[in-house]
């Protein structure tokens, strides 16, 4: 155990995190100019191997290999090769391990700006307007990340150093698989504790749970015509839609009150089934041939990612034997998210210290709060039993038009990591 943080040291610490604000936002314009979304993740990630290295430490590529990771429990289904996007982790070693150690983690991928026309600045050109950061990524989760490193070089700018080994960790996925985040787990050592600095609802929140998510695609082949026979044709959109609204009954049937978890107890339909992505159609006058829905279900406590793929297959089949979709072809496949939900605990030592340290430096409180959506937090919780503590800056229109970080938000999570990290860890003199 280590020992509570000496109080010229708490002052010393808060103070380089303040001299270090400009620098932080700077940091984080930087990463928001990578577009870094499924497959172009390499400039975040490059981004951050020079920013470990401006940490006096050595980054490390850790490739993500399917054929590695496909016996785990975790893994899901890819949508890409993963060739030329490996993660990047740093570790920091102390003179004297004294005290406990800690993993700070987060993902660089962003999800599709979406239409790019409808934002009020560029996605990927960062810009300040009334203390909030704006730019696809900026809180989702680029400000963490530079809450986190920049927690590291505020202790060394006040003459002190992690006195345990501190991991770093910047994956690729966590929008999609998670499969990045399973493989840096799997190749570093297990830690005493985590820190991921996702964001919250839009108002300071811990993670206390988290639905899981199944993604599944389902394509449908009609039989096409000109549209002056359009009854002698099959029409795929229209028999893509008619399977999508087999799940409206399924989704209600899962928001039922006996089958939500106490953690979600309060929440407003915790479980969602949305359908995210639509392909198909050839020509505005012909009946179409096909169509390509992707659906994304969550998952509650008490049920699990494979329950859900066989609800999934079951109500497709069903569908497909639908007179109205005779004579069509009806393809199911799964890539992308196989995950299940997960509890946190709530009195883990590393969520009530930083809870307390972020009361401290903010004067506001960390709130639980059971996440409708899912985190990398999951794989260490579930499969390594290791401490989780989930918590980052107010992000607004996250996966939206116009997503922004509020900036003294991220300078009370960068304090409250700071503390946290020098009191769980023990300091020593910066080498």
């Amino acid at each position: 155990m280590t020992e509570p943080l000496d109080p010229g040291a708490r002052r010393a610490i808060l103070a380089a995190v303040d001299a270090l604000r400009d620098d932080a936002v700077h940091t984080l314009e930087r990463l928001v100019r990578c577009p870094s979304t499924l497959g172009n993740e390499a400039s975040a990630l490059n981004e951050m191997a020079r920013v470990y290295e401006g940490l006096g430490l050595t980054p490390r590529r850790v490739p993500t290999v399917p054929e590695q990771l496909a016996a785990h429990p975790g893994f899901s289904p890819p949508l890409v090769p993963y060739e030329g996007r490996d993660n990047v982790v740093a570790v920091h070693v102390p003179r004297e391990r004294k005290g406990r150690s800690l993993a700070l983690q987060g993902h660089v991928d962003v999800v599709p700006e979406g239409a790019a026309d409808m934002w009020e600045t560029p996605p990927y050109q960062p810009v300040i307007r009334d203390g909030r950061l704006y730019g696809r990524g900026a809180g989702d989760m680029k400000a963490g990340i530079v809450s986190y490193v920049s927690a590291f070089k505020a202790l060394r700018l006040a003459g002190l150093q992690p006195a345990a080994e501190v991991q770093m960790q910047s994956v690729i996925e966590e929008e999609c698989t998670g499969n990045g985040a399973l493989a840096a787990m799997l190749a570093m050592p297990r830690t005493d504790a985590v820190i991921i600095p996702e964001p919250g609802p839009g108002l300071p929140a811990m993670y206390s749970a988290e639905v899981g998510v199944v993604w599944a695609w389902v394509t449908v082949s009609g039989r096409p015509a000109h549209v002056r026979d359009m009854q002698a044709g099959l029409n795929a959109i229209k028999a893509a839609n008619a399977i999508a609204a087999r799940f409206e009954d399924y989704q209600a049937e899962m928001n039922k009150a006996e089958r939500i978890h106490a953690s979600f107890r309060g929440v407003n339909h915790p479980v969602n089934v949305n359908f995210g992505t639509i392909e198909g159609g050839e020509w505005n006058s012909s009946v179409p041939t096909r169509a390509r829905i992707g659906m994304r279900v969550g998952v509650m406590m008490g049920y699990t990612a494979a329950q859900t793929k066989a609800d999934i297959e079951r109500l497709v089949a069903e569908a497909a034997l639908d007179p109205a979709l005779k004579g069509a072809t009806v393809k199911l496949e799964f890539k992308g998210f196989m995950a299940d939900p997960c509890v946190f605990d709530m009195n883990a030592p590393i969520v009530t210290m930083a809870k307390g340290h972020f009361a401290d430096v903010s004067g506001g409180f960390l709130r639980d709060y059971p996440a409708t959506g899912l985190t990398d937090g999951r794989f260490f919780t579930l499969y390594q039993d290791t401490p989780v503590a989930c918590f980052g800056p107010d992000a607004q229109e996250i996966h939206g038009i116009d997503e922004s970080v509020g900036l003294d938000s991220m300078h009370d999570i960068t304090r409250t990591i700071a503390l946290t990290m020098a009191e769980w860890c023990g300091v020593e003199k910066a080498a």
